[in-house]
C-alpha cells in the first residue's frame, strides 16, 4: 500500500495501457501518422484521450472548445464520445496537420460534429462572448500556447455554465514547474496557473498525474 500517487517506470506504464487502453485501429493510425511529424510530442497521450472520452459521457457532455487541436485525435475522442446532436468547436491555427485532422474525422464519421476555427484561439473564444455563448459549455479542453493558460482560464469560465469542465494539458510541464527563475514564458504561465487555481474559490480542482500532467476545473 502506498500514501502518495506511484512512478511509472516503463514496464508498469506498458502493462497500464495493456489492460485498460482501448484505442480503436483508427485512433491507433493517427496516432502511429502523427509520431512521423516533427511535432510529434505536441501529441497527447492515447489513455488521456480515453479519458477525456470517459469525461464526456459521464458529463454527458454536448457542447464542447479545444484549444489546440493539431492533427485531431483528442477531438476525435470526444467527438465519438458526443451524442449525434453535439458539437465540438476546435480551434488552432493554420498548418499542414489541419487537412490530417479533418480527414480522420471524416474517416470516423464525426466530422459534421467538429466546427474547426483556424484563428488566435482568444480571438475565436472572444467571438462566442459576444455572440451571446456564455456560460453555455459543457467542457473546454486546453492544449495550446502555454503563455496564454491564464488568460485561457478567464475566457473558458466565462463560456462554461455552472458544472461544466475546463481541462489544462501539460501542467507538470515534465518538470520543468519546478524551476525557480524560469526562463521561458511559457512555463512562468504555467506556474502562474497552477498557483492560482490552488486558491481559486470559482472551481472545483484537481491535477491529475496523467500524462504531462492534466489539471480538472469544475465551474462552481
Amino acid at each position: 500500500m502506498t500514501t502518495e500517487t506511484l512512478y511509472l517506470d516503463d514496464a508498469l506504464y506498458h502493462y497500464l495501457q495493456h489492460v485498460s487502453l482501448r484505442e480503436t485501429p483508427l485512433l491507433r493510425q493517427l496516432r502511429d501518422e502523427t509520431q512521423a511529424l516533427p511535432m510529434a510530442r505536441w501529441q497527447i497521450a492515447p489513455e488521456q484521450g480515453q479519458f477525456l472520452a470517459l469525461l464526456v459521457r459521464l458529463m454527458g457532455a454536448s457542447r464542447l472548445i479545444e484549444v489546440g487541436t493539431f492533427t485531431g485525435y483528442s477531438a476525435l475522442c470526444m467527438a465519438q464520445a458526443m451524442p449525434d446532436q453535439g458539437q465540438l468547436i476546435c480551434c488552432d491555427l493554420p498548418g499542414d496537420y489541419n487537412e490530417t485532422a479533418r480527414r480522420y474525422w471524416q474517416q470516423a464519421g464525426v466530422a459534421g460534429k467538429i466546427d474547426l476555427r483556424l484563428a488566435p484561439a482568444l480571438d475565436t473564444l472572444a467571438q462566442l462572448e459576444q455572440q451571446g455563448q456564455g456560460g453555455s459549455f459543457d467542457l473546454i479542453f486546453i492544449d495550446a500556447d502555454k503563455a496564454n493558460y491564464p488568460q485561457y482560464l478567464e475566457s473558458a469560465l466565462r463560456l462554461l455554465r455552472v458544472g461544466g469542465l475546463v481541462l489544462f494539458d501539460n501542467t507538470l510541464w515534465s518538470g520543468r514547474v519546478l524551476e525557480a527563475e524560469p526562463e521561458s514564458a511559457d512555463t512562468r504561465a504555467i506556474q502562474a496557473l497552477n498557483l492560482a487555481l490552488k486558491d481559486d474559490p470559482r472551481v472545483d480542482l484537481s491535477l491529475l498525474p496523467l500524462g504531462d500532467g492534466l489539471t480538472l476545473c469544475r465551474k462552481c
